[in-house]
């Protein structure tokens, strides 16, 4: 590439990706608007989209590498069943589907094969920060897709491995054909066995007597190494790199060589997507615009209409269901590296392989406004149904109220547990309410603001109230109403920051801890003694940090709605509590030579 072309693709990537991101789209959607801007048929800043397309797979060869490195054996053998049972059922009906619907549109049956279990796999990238952005992660249909989108990333590498079989173009005799399959075969077992026994002692070596960029390097040369030597022998770069980080995922290396390998994989898989979007052909968009939108439409009925029977047989609510089908129905970021080889391969032609691009593109770009539809109707479900009744508490003799069972209330609820003391747990979301019962737990359901709640759990009978809720918004109501209706009970509540803490403090509640201030504390003292500290004077210094620190925050109380002399007060404080520690130390110097004296 010239140095223009570069310039452009970098100058497209900075300005469009962000933008996508911002909107929802997500990166992938970034690059392909970006190298359709500088592509062809908008600006025409770069004409040999071929050749970036070819310099640019080696992102997803170095993509496949971080994918094998995050394949541990152990991760992978916990989620067997979701994996190898749920994903590959979702492949494999849904290529079946989309394979009569290539057939049925006159492709032979070797090509439509490959296109139908091409489009059967999804976006990783997309999908995950899709979740990840609505904090779905952790949901049923969440853990769901992501057990559906791990089986097919392990899926492209059979598929890579299928199309050099399936080309016309690789016809040869039985003979030939059976060397060539040995041949390969010893490949890869060289490569396995050879990696076990030689990676891990040459990543020690050099780790231990190359430095920072000769293992930038050995990471490089590993993944080029065992990429060439799959295609040496007729199989797929991205095989031999899959292969490598496999075979290094359960070693002290792993996440060393992810963060190597990492920028690299970026911008060259940017680069491939750039490429793609460049090669994307707007006129067929602008000539055949209702046949693409149907095409589209079909692969995410098809796709959908099978997510959401596997999610229902496997035990999703329909709702659920629902969500993992509009989250997974669009094409994904391997289709453009499947189809490319198919293209090269001549199981396809190159108005099919534009064509199909551009459906995985369209696919790619409806599914964010899918997932606010989803979201939509998920909504007016919720509305529309009865309210689930609170629960409503025993009569035992509980001295304690924890309000709120999320990483906080937990902590606070298993060291009651330990010790014999009886409490009343109240959780306001009724799906973690659900989840800890499974796992054992007492906890009712039930939003501790609504004083017939707090009655019901015998607020009037108890001693402590613990508000460990994660809405600062929520914890001040709670404190409010215990306040104003249980004035005996003792308040302990947790602050998610400086500003809730003072309003907490503010209605005099009993005792208010930051989260992660203690935690920050005790951090800071093993560093101040793994620094040589002794450790008497490593705990004086947090001591008087942690006094400081509270002495600021009630001048912070009495300034809080003067915006200009609380940040004066903060300052003025940091610089008097250095002058402090440095009298401190200074002091004890003088200590120190009195006694040597």
């Amino acid at each position: 590439m010239s140095a223009t072309e570069i310039l452009a693709y970098l100058a497209a990537a900075v300005i469009a990706v962000p933008i996508s991101r911002r909107l929802g789209f997500g990166s992938v959607l970034g690059y392909l608007a970006a190298g359709i801007a500088i592509g062809p048929w908008a600006l025409g800043l770069v004409d040999d989209v071929d050749h970036v397309l070819h310099v640019a797979e080696f992102g997803v060869v170095l993509l496949l590498f971080i994918i094998g490195l995050e394949l541990q054996p152990s991760r992978l053998w916990a989620l067997r069943k979701a994996v190898f049972g749920t994903g590959a059922a979702q492949v494999l009906i849904t290529g079946a589907a989309l394979w009569a619907a290539a057939m049925a549109f006159g492709l032979a049956a070797a090509p439509a094969l490959i296109v139908g279990l091409t489009l059967a796999l999804s976006s990783t990238a997309f999908v995950l920060q899709l979740l990840a952005e609505r904090r779905q992660l952790t949901t049923r249909h969440g853990r769901t897709a992501f057990a559906i989108l791990l089986f097919q990333d392990l899926a492209v590498i059979p598929l890579l491995a299928l199309i050099p079989a399936f080309a016309p173009a690789s016809g040869a005799t039985d003979a030939g054909g059976a060397a060539d399959v040995v041949l390969q075969l010893a490949a890869v077992a060289g490569l396995i066995l050879g990696g076990r026994w030689l990676l891990k002692p040459l990543f020690r070596l050099v780790a231990r007597d190359g430095g920072h960029e000769i293992f930038t390097a050995m990471s490089v040369l590993i993944v080029v190494a065992a990429a060439m030597l799959m295609v040496h022998v007729g199989l797929s770069a991205a095989l031999g790199a899959f292969i490598a980080g496999v075979l290094l995922a359960d070693s002290e290396f792993r996440h060393q060589l992810e963060a190597e390998i990492e920028p690299f994989k970026g911008l060259l898989l940017g680069l491939f997507f750039v490429a793609v979007g460049m090669s994307a052909n707007l006129g067929l968009l602008a000539d055949f615009p209702l046949r693409l939108i149907a095409m589209t439409l079909c692969l995410l009925l098809i796709k959908g209409a099978v997510l959401y029977g596997v999610g229902r047989i496997t035990g999703l609510p329909a709702a659920s269901a629902r969500s993992l089908a509009v989250v997974l129905s669009q094409g994904g970021e391997f289709a453009f590296v499947l189809l490319a080889a198919a293209m090269e391969g001549q199981l396809i032609q190159r108005e099919l392989f534009e064509t199909l691009v551009l459906v995985v593109t369209l696919s790619m770009a409806a599914t964010p406004f899918l997932v606010l539809l989803d979201e939509r109707l998920a909504s007016k479900e919720r509305s529309s149904e009865p309210e689930r009744a609170f629960d409503t508490p025993d009569s035992g003799d509980h001295r304690v109220i924890v309000a709120g069972l999320g990483r906080f209330g937990q902590i606070v609820a298993r060291v009651l547990n330990m010790r014999g003391i009886a409490f009343t747990a109240l959780e306001s979301d009724a799906s973690h309410v659900d989840f800890l019962r499974r796992f054992g737990n007492v906890v009712y359901y039930g939003d501790a603001r609504r004083l017939e709640l707090l009655r019901a759990a015998r607020a009037g009978e108890a001693n402590i109230f613990v508000v460990a809720v994660e809405d600062s918004a929520t914890s001040i109501q709670i404190v409010e109403t215990v306040k104003g209706h249980f004035p005996h009970l003792k308040i302990f509540a947790r602050a998610v920051d400086r500003a809730h803490a003072r309003a907490l403090k503010d209605r005099k509640v009993d005792y208010v801890i930051r989260a992660n201030f203690a935690s920050s504390l005790e951090m800071a003292e093993n560093v101040l003694t793994a620094l040589g500290d002794p450790e008497d004077k490593a705990r004086r210094s947090i001591q008087r940090f942690r006094q400081f620190d509270e002495e600021l925050l009630e001048k912070e109380r009495a300034l809080q709605q003067d915006e200009g002399k609380l940040i004066q007060t903060v300052r003025e404080a940091e610089r008097e509590l250095a002058f402090l520690f440095a009298s401190d130390e200074s002091s004890g110097r003088r200590k120190d030579k009195s006694k040597e004296d």
